[in-house]
């Protein structure tokens, strides 16, 4: 297995593998949809994909990070945004290995540490998580303000 931070020319696995996250947290988009927002990731270079093949060169699953600071430590620091392996892929350890390349990444920019969340009901990603040593915040909440969408 390869990881390797992707390109646009990533784009069509990409989009097929993000498909199948939006599936998994129960809000899919068309396929168009997904490749205009991938695509201007990927080209203003606002967030870094990491992208898992196989022996074959098949795309098996990504971790998408975004950058952020953080303010208490005054540091840089990434979000861990989305990790998703193929469920034919699953159980072969492409997602701990993703969150290892995540780690490497960041550490190799400079990082104070990687921030993640995930869905309450997500066992699996959790179990991954901390056994990777991530830990649970026990002292702040997580807050969403939905904002009306922007016309392009």
């Amino acid at each position: 297995m390869t990881i390797a931070q992707a390109g646009v020319n990533d784009l069509d696995e990409l989009v097929g593998l993000f498909s199948g996250y939006l599936a998994f947290y129960e809000v899919p988009r068309p396929a168009a949809e997904i490749a205009k927002f991938l695509g201007a990731r990927l080209q203003r270079g606002d967030s870094v994909m990491l992208l898992a093949r196989d022996e074959q060169g098949v795309a098996q699953g990504f971790v998408h990070l975004y950058p952020l600071f953080s303010s208490l430590a005054m540091e840089p620091s990434w979000l861990l945004s989305d990790l998703y392996t193929d469920p034919s892929a699953r159980r072969q350890g492409v997602g701990e290995r993703l969150m290892n390349a995540a780690r490497a990444h960041a550490e190799a920019n400079g990082a104070c540490g990687l921030q993640l969340e995930t869905a309450k009901t997500n066992h699996a990603g959790q179990a991954l998580y901390e056994k990777l040593g991530y830990v649970r915040d026990e002292v702040f909440y997580t807050y969403w303000l939905g904002l009306p969408g922007r016309a392009d």
